[in-house]
Parts: structure tokens; C-alpha cells; sequence
């Protein structure tokens, strides 16, 4: 692998990345940048305006194709960091993340590039197939506070449940900027209402993407589950009544188990750690359209026993084992 780093002042950044050997360059020479297969590149935020850095990393996003890249923002002064994950990028290395840069490290951020494999390939893996692993994870017990009563900072454990609309960028191009804020809109209000058994709270969003948490309850799981599901096999009807589109869409959904440190919905902007990462790592460079899919380190009994069933080994992804959910199929086209 390959590490280039864009900077005006890859001075600072020298002393941190001293094992993965990476090759520094000015911003005048991103343009001449091609990335190969192998290779990731990270912009340094370094002395750059928030709107320079917008129009930068979209620059970089253009020169490495479909290579990874990421962010390094050594004074934090990302507003919101997960939208860098929405815009594209696999890394976000924020002052914390810096401080333990290595080639592992890397690697991880650039498995997305492995892409999901078919069905049949899944199938003749070791473990497919047989049943859901127990994790030994267990939910915290005692009354959970509900949401106005969580102290703000305070650092607890959710479920994180990322939500998306398979071809998102395709249908703004399609129908124009003002017409998919609409559209979001209208998926959001569906999926709040959807998720409401499951106390779930849109806690990030992205104005294309979104990121709910879900209470570390068994009750609110399995409510999340089935809510998942129940919308994957209503696509159809979804798609015409409630989004009001003439073209079939279909959901993305990715569900993760992690500690976050809480803050209200709108100032999540400095909310950075591992659970946010991968979910975002996940469900935007991992999970497919039409599936439900969710780490291997998620609590025992998050999955109702009914829908065990419903769920099939699909590998490795960043060290983590992965399952989703059958494909669903129908039996001719609806549109």
C-alpha cells in the first residue's frame, strides 16, 4: 500500500506516520495525482478555510477514483467529521486518531475497496450459513434514560443504525438538488415514524444519509429489526405512495453496537469515535441496497429468534464479521 498525504504544512505531520513511510505533497500537485489500486491519500486540513477544504477534498475525492481517501484534521476543526464519511472518504484522523497512526490502522480504512462479494461466493465460506455467532455482549441493565434526560458528553452505548436510499447521488442528478431535499425529507419523516416503537432518534444527518440510535434495550432491537425488515419488503408500495417517485429505489440499512459520547441532534459536529467510524465505514462502503446488514459485535438476543433465519454469514469486513439479511427478490418487475 501506498500512503500520500496533500499539506501545506507537512512539517507537523512527519513525526506521525513514521512506520507507514508516506509520500508528502504540496495541494499545487493534486493535480497530477493518480491514485492506483492499493493506494490511499489523505488531505491535511491544515491552514485551509472550511470552504477550501470542501472544494480540496473534492479534488482529491476526483483524482483517486475508486481508491480510498481521507481526512487529517489535527486541530479538530471539522465542524461535523461524519459528513466527510457521507461526502466519500474511508478515514477521518482526527487530534485523538493521531496520536496511534500505523499500517494497520490504514489497512483498515482501505478494506472497503474489497466490495461485497455474490451470494454464491458468500455461501462456500467457513461458518456460512449456520446461525448467528453469540457474542457474549450484554445490554446494560437498570432504567434507560430517555433521550431529554441524557446528560450532555456523557458516554454511553447505542445501537447505531445507518439509513440510505440506494442511489442517492444518481437521483439528485436526475431530479435536481431543491427536488431531493424534498425527497429526504419525506424519507426521514417515514423512517422516524417507522422506528417510533423503537424509540429510535435521528441523530445525524447528512441531508442524503442519516444515522439513528436506537435505546441499548433488547425490546428496542428486535423493534428495529423487524422495522427494517418490514420496510425492505415494502419498497414498492413506499416508493410510490410515500416518496412519490416513478423510478424504483430501494433502503440501505447497516446496524453497528458501540459506545458514543452523547450530544443532542444538531451538535453532534465533535461527536468522533470508533462506533461512528465503522458504522459509517459500513454502511456506506459495505452494506447492500435491498439488505439489512449488521456487525458481529452486536449484543446476544438483538435479533428476534423468528428472523434468525433471515440472516446469512457475509465474511469479514475492517476485522469485524458481518450478516445480512437474504436478498429480496421479485418474482417480475414492479415498474
Amino acid at each position: 500500500m501506498s500512503l500520500y498525504i496533500f499539506s501545506k504544512k507537512e512539517a507537523a505531520l512527519k513525526g506521525l506516520f513514521k512506520k507507514a513511510s508516506p509520500v508528502f505533497s504540496g495541494l499545487k500537485d493534486l493535480s497530477k495525482h493518480k491514485a492506483q489500486e492499493g493506494d490511499i491519500s489523505y488531505l491535511d486540513l491544515s491552514g485551509l478555510t472550511a470552504a477550501d477544504a470542501k472544494k480540496t477534498a473534492t479534488q482529491l475525492k476526483k483524482r483517486c477514483k475508486d481508491t480510498p481517501w481521507g481526512i487529517i484534521d489535527p486541530r479538530g476543526s471539522s465542524k461535523d467529521p461524519a459528513l466527510w464519511f457521507f461526502a466519500g472518504a474511508s478515514d477521518y484522523l482526527g487530534p485523538g486518531a493521531l496520536a496511534g497512526v500505523d499500517p494497520k490502522r490504514l489497512s483498515a480504512a482501505a478494506l472497503w475497496r474489497q466490495g461485497p462479494q455474490e451470494d454464491s461466493a458468500r455461501e462456500k465460506r467457513p461458518g456460512a450459513g449456520i446461525g448467528l455467532p453469540k457474542t457474549g455482549i450484554k445490554l446494560p441493565g437498570g432504567r434507560i434514560p430517555g433521550w431529554k434526560e441524557i446528560p450532555t458528553g456523557k458516554l454511553m452505548p447505542f445501537y447505531l443504525l445507518y439509513c440510505s436510499l440506494q442511489g442517492k447521488n444518481n437521483l439528485t442528478t436526475r431530479f435536481g438538488e431543491e427536488a431531493y431535499s424534498q425527497l429526504h425529507k419525506r424519507f426521514l419523516a417515514h423512517l422516524s415514524q417507522s422506528f417510533q416503537k423503537a424509540e429510535g432518534l435521528v441523530w445525524m444527518d447528512s441531508g442524503k444519509d442519516c444515522l439513528m440510535l436506537i435505546p441499548p434495550k433488547t425490546k428496542n432491537a428486535e423493534e428495529a429489526v423487524v422495522a427494517c425488515i418490514r420496510l425492505l419488503l415494502s419498497v414498492p408500495i413506499i416508493t410510490i405512495e410515500t416518496l412519490n417517485l416513478n423510478v424504483p429505489v430501494n433502503f440501505i440499512f447497516a446496524l453497528h453496537y458501540g459506545a458514543v459520547k452523547y450530544k443532542p441532534p444538531g451538535k453532534t459536529g465533535t461527536v468522533v469515535s470508533d462506533a461512528v467510524n465503522f458504522i459509517f465505514h459500513l454502511g456506506t462502503k459495505q452494506a447492500e441496497s435491498g439488505r439489512l446488514t449488521i456487525s458481529g459485535e452486536i449484543p446476544d438476543n438483538t435479533i428476534p429468534k423468528a428472523l434468525e433465519d433471515w440472516f446469512v454469514s457475509a465474511g469479514e469486513y475492517e476485522g469485524r464479521q458481518i450478516w445480512q439479511t437474504k436478498k429480496i427478490g421479485y418474482l417480475r418487475p414492479w415498474m
